[in-house]
């Protein structure tokens, strides 16, 4: 697994002082083997969760080579991680020092301090144990168990949506430290935030970050507190429409959905959705089976805004303990 070490700092103090570290010997930037292809997904999974189990420390891969330097996963990891929420985003100032132009190993970055929109796609890896208690670039202490990233020019603090091209999952990030300083490496991720975007076996994959500006933080705090009376006031739909919507249907037009899972046979298809409306709440769509592309997926919506989407995903998690992913069509 690919870890990057080639951070964490330059501390606050080596940023205010824009200080060239191109001599630091005890950085290193070698690339180690690369880790074994991640294994791939039981056709037919046995609980009703769309996304993984929190692996244990030996399910992470441990071989020579395999981390950088001594980084990697905590040798005692908590339970329940994969129910962290995401980030909270709020408004935030910047921190003064984090936010001044500096240089790490003779590249000079010059931080984000303006509201430009920021989308960029690359390689992204996570962080761990090394750096876990220790402070970050914007002078707070990195916990690896929560939903944080560090980024090279993103603003100190600022939050971003990342999301996994390789299976569509996102999460919702704050960003409070610098690095990767790695011109194959455009984010590094906590442990948690890794662990619910599906990376951590392969160490590193394809990333979307997308900054997330003030106005759309404060439409993302508006319709949360908005959203749930919507979702608690949707009618049930009545036997024979919910019969309909069981059966196998063409793709929906556009709109946001919760998604369930993805399946190559309409029968596995079928039975994870038997299984999920054992506890499925009433005022929630009843998840439908979609075909598309040769894929039989389970779909529930759709919702005018991702907003209304995530609070029924919350809904579902707390009436039935499911997770879901949110998907746009």
């Amino acid at each position: 697994m690919h870890m990057p070490t080639h951070r964490r700092q330059p501390t606050l103090a080596l940023l205010a002082a824009s200080l060239v570290i191109a001599g630091c010997t005890t950085v290193d930037l070698s690339v180690r083997d690369e880790p074994a292809a991640r294994p791939q997904p039981p056709a037919a999974p046995q609980v009703a969760r769309a996304l993984p189990a929190a692996p244990s420390v030996e399910a992470v891969p441990k071989r020579p080579g395999g981390y950088y330097q001594d980084d990697g996963p905590a040798a005692v990891i908590p339970e329940g991680l994969i129910d962290t929420p995401d980030a909270e985003p709020r408004v935030e100032p910047y921190a003064k020092g984090p936010s001044k132009p500096y240089q790490v190993f003779g590249q000079t970055y010059v931080p984000i301090t303006d509201a430009r929109p920021f989308v960029q796609r690359g390689i992204g890896s996570w962080y761990g144990k090394k750096f876990h208690g220790q402070k970050t670039a914007s002078g707070e202490i990195y916990d690896m168990f929560k939903m944080t990233a560090a980024h090279p020019t993103l603003p100190l603090p600022s939050y971003a949506r990342v999301t996994n091209l390789r299976n569509g999952r996102q999460v919702i990030v704050r960003v409070n430290d610098r690095g990767p300083f790695h011109a194959s490496r455009i984010i590094d991720l906590s442990y948690t935030a890794a662990l619910k975007l599906d990376i951590l076996r392969g160490g590193s994959t394809e990333l979307e970050v997308e900054r997330l500006l003030p106005d759309e933080i404060v439409r993302i705090q508006s319709a949360k507190q908005h959203s749930r009376s919507d979702v608690q006031a949707m009618p049930a739909l009545p036997a024979p429409q919910a019969d309909m919507i069981a059966r196998v249907t063409s793709p929906a037009a556009g709109g946001f959905f919760l998604q369930f899972g993805a399946y190559a046979k309409e029968q596995n298809a079928a039975a994870m959705r038997e299984r999920l409306m054992a506890g499925w709440p009433s005022s929630l769509p009843p998840p439908a089976i979609v075909e598309a592309n040769g894929q039989f997926r389970l779909h529930s919506g759709p919702f005018n805004s991702r907003e209304l989407a995530a609070e029924a995903a919350r809904q579902l998690k707390s009436a039935a303990h499911i997770q879901t992913t949110i998907v746009r069509r």
